[in-house]
């Protein structure tokens, strides 16, 4: 089984944006206003893509608020810790 894809969800200061960056490419895959309008309904499963991956979702301040992975089924089902 490929590993999944990994983004992050977080704010860029200079362009007062929340954006979702690809964590190996470091590309900008989407840009969002306001972070409630990145984590409403299904908007962040349609931008990381049919094949899925895990995205760790910020705070303003940049701390890890949560991790979701999208399609669901995707999720390991052990992990560590």
């Amino acid at each position: 089984m490929p590993k999944l894809a990994k983004f992050t969800l977080a704010f860029d200061e200079k362009k007062d944006k929340w954006t979702l960056r690809n964590d190996r490419t470091n590309r900008v895959e989407q840009s969002f206003g306001t972070k409630a309008r990145a984590m409403r309904g299904g908007v962040l499963k349609r931008a990381v893509g049919r094949n899925g991956g895990s995205v760790k979702i910020q705070k303003e301040n940049g701390r890890v608020q949560e991790e979701r992975t999208y399609p669901g089924r995707k999720d390991p089902r052990k992990s560590k810790g």
